[in-house]
């Protein structure tokens, strides 16, 4: 399905259509007003829910909590929430872990619509402030029911704040250790139908150096900017618009070996349109329109400035939608559709590829008894390159008192095929390796022979034949059981055991050897991860709050464990001994997975003096980041990267009615490790101001 006009025009032919046609049979007041509850959440369910019902995990963040911890960058945030680990890139970027599965497998949207620029299959999380959050929603577990690819893992949702009735303002402004400074302004406007919200934040550092052995930083020094607005127009109790647009731009210095230095750019915008409209008490429409650019570019040049290599990333996604929410009696009916249109222009790649994909998705969220809620859900992708993708999801919750619930999902999700994995054209000869995508490789295996970087002898016609079938969207099934309890006002409890199995996994595998390693994409792993969750509250006294989270993790390869179990796996534990046969319980799992992670957190405020503390804890027990035995797999045996701890301290005063100071220690401990966690700089001291005006 191709994008154009008549796309466009049906969906608001649909909109507009049913406002004139429900305006024409009774025109009603909006009943509906919106509560700003603490715990309301949108995303698990695309419709506002309060937290304590729902039957699927979720986790929220709260604006209070962020203004506490003086958190200026979105992975400062999420590496302290349970289950969720912070995965550093080659470049001092994050990305997230989520019950155990790669950062790629994660959605990360902003107020409803999904961010682009997955250079290597992760998006950097360093690239979102957090000054103009509202809330932050976690969804665990398959999301693609609602949202489609790059959800088979989970969603996080930034809320950003919207324009709200008065006129206010604020200024921040964060100094910290490395030359860091974070400045941002925000002014809201709001009277009678006419809102308007608009912030704008300057993040900037002179980078780090973990290892003084060599010439190159850490992380390099930098500087963004991030301009966020939002409009919003009420043109009667029925109908609102809004109007949100987003710029983010950062330049980043580049030093690399040889005496090569340069610099990276990004820039990136995001402009969305969201029309509503309450036909009657009973039914709401929605209809959306949403694009967003992804433009990265960095070069170098030798020591006496001539080009020495370039490159360039232009992404481009474009998504108009239709939603529409019907309310019968206790239950309600939601339903949409739409399309997506995206295009990659990048360095590397044999074509300027093009993705079109049309969807509709439907749920069903029913109470056929007082504490019994049932959630029925599915979503029908298509696709201009793979094959269609039915994702089907059950949530039930079941209050089995007014302190003890159970809850429980199934469902499906699944990943598409990236631009990278289908169509890269990369060398290195110099390195010894090359990437092919997958659906260059017929074309281009052959030229390597004939430039003799693969011997004459090279199997090409068999190695071909391998890549003659389209390569398959990754799937999974994930199963998620949990247990809220409230003890009392005071303490409270929840678990959730997790499983998600995947099935047509895309691993990087050696296709041919000669005087290059040529590597590419084929699904041919089947994993799981599975574990247990657990959270707990307590407000021992008036103004004290003490939170524990923990989760323990499997993640491994089915057929790493068929190996290991049918005795096929040797080690040498040195040069000159022998080897010898491993069994199944030495075998550690995925690479990169924690199986411990805990975050305790204290938080105390003191009205009278106008204070509040906290004291933030996280752990992650030891992992493996690669085989180190040359058996192929992670057991035992192999190096480890040693657990630790980051701990964090803030402490903020408010001074006569409009001012706030701050002060903090991050990784008060001081852990670094130089060789494998280029995330962690060190011990971080700031000092923070807040006016309110």
């Amino acid at each position: 399905m191709s994008l154009n006009k008549n796309s466009i025009s049906i969906f608001l032919g649909i909109f507009f259509y049913t406002i004139a046609y429900t305006q024409s049979i009774e025109k009603v007041k909006d009943s509906l007003q919106r509560e700003e509850l603490e715990e309301v959440v949108i995303t698990a369910t695309r419709t506002i829910r309060k937290l304590s019902s729902l039957p699927m995990p979720i986790q929220i963040v709260s604006k209070l909590d962020i203004r506490k911890s003086n958190a200026v960058r979105l992975a400062d945030i999420l590496s302290e929430q349970t289950g969720l680990v912070m995965v550093p890139d080659f470049g001092g970027g994050e990305g997230i872990q989520l019950q155990g599965l790669d950062s790629q497998y994660t959605l990360i949207l902003i107020d409803g619509v999904p961010m682009i620029g997955r250079s290597a299959g992760t998006l950097d999380l360093n690239r979102i402030t957090v000054g103009n959050i509202k809330t932050i929603e976690i969804v665990k577990g398959p999301a693609s029911s609602l949202y489609g690819s790059e959800a088979l893992g989970g969603v996080v949702n930034i809320i950003t704040n919207r324009p709200k009735f008065g006129t206010k303002g604020e200024i921040n402004f964060r100094a910290a250790t490395f030359g860091t400074h974070d400045l941002s302004a925000s002014l809201n406007h709001k009277k009678d139908k006419l809102g308007l919200n608009f912030f704008v934040n300057r993040f900037s550092s002179d980078g780090y150096d973990l290892n003084e052995t060599t010439v190159l930083n850490t992380v390099n020094p930098f500087k963004n900017y991030t301009f966020n607005t939002q409009l919003s127009y009420d043109f009667s109790t029925q109908t609102s618009f809004i109007l949100s647009a987003r710029y983010y731009t950062q330049v980043q210095d580049l030093v690399a070996l040889q005496e090569r230095s340069g610099e990276s750019s990004v820039d990136e915008w995001n402009l969305r349109g969201e029309l509503k409209h309450k036909h009657h008490k009973n039914w709401e429409s929605v209809v959306e329109l949403y694009a967003t650019r992804y433009k990265a570019d960095e070069f170098l040049n030798n020591a006496s400035g001539v080009l020495m290599s370039e490159s360039f990333f232009n992404q481009f996604f474009f998504r108009p939608e239709y939603r529409s929410t019907f309310n019968i009696k206790w239950n309600q009916l939601s339903f949409g559709l739409g399309t997506t249109h995206e295009s990659l222009d990048r360095t590397s790649f044999t074509s300027r590829p093009v993705f079109n994909a049309p969807y509709v998705f439907g749920q069903y969220d029913m109470n056929p008894a007082k504490k019994l809620n049932i959630v029925i859900g599915a979503r029908f992708d298509d696709h201009n390159r793979y094959q269609s993708q039915f994702n089907p999801k059950v949530a039930v919750h079941y209050e089995l008192s007014e302190k003890l619930s159970v809850k429980s999902s199934i469902g499906r999700g699944f990943k598409a095929p990236d631009f990278r994995q289908l169509y890269f054209d990369f060398s290195n000869t110099s390195q010894g390796y090359i990437v092919l995508g997958h659906e260059v490789v017929d074309t281009k295996l052959p030229d390597l022979v004939d430039l003799g970087l693969l011997p004459s002898s090279t199997d090409v016609s068999g190695i071909v034949s391998k890549f003659n079938n389209e390569l398959q969207p990754e799937s999974s099934v994930g199963f998620n059981l949990g247990v809220d309890y409230k003890a009392s006002n005071k303490l409270s409890f929840s678990a959730n055991l997790f499983r998600n199995d995947i099935r047509n996994l895309i691993n990087t595998q050696i296709i041919a050897t000669g005087n290059v390693n040529v590597f590419s994409y084929m699904n041919i792993a089947r994993v799981y991860t599975q574990g247990l969750e657990f959270n707990s509250v307590w407000r021992p006294l008036e103004g004290l709050r003490v939170s524990l989270g923990y989760q323990y993790l499997q993640a491994k390869d089915k057929e790493a464990e068929r190996a290991f179990r049918n005795g096929e796996i040797f080690v040498r534990l040195n040069p000159t001994s022998p080897s010898f046969r491993l069994q199944i319980q030495d075998y550690f799992g995925l690479e990169n997975r924690s199986k411990h992670t805990a975050n305790l957190k204290l938080f105390y405020n003191i009205p009278s003096l106008k204070l509040d503390a906290n004291l933030r804890t996280v752990y992650r027990s030891r992992f493996g980041l690669m085989d180190t035995n040359g058996n192929t797999y992670i057991d035992k045996f192999d190096d480890f990267v040693a657990g630790y701890f980051i701990v964090d301290f803030a402490i903020n005063k408010n001074l006569f009615k409009n001012y706030q100071i701050g002060f903090g220690i991050d990784n008060l401990l001081g852990f670094t490790d130089p060789q494998n966690l280029n995330n962690i700089p060190g011990r971080i001291l700031y000092g923070k101001l807040n006016i309110q005006f």
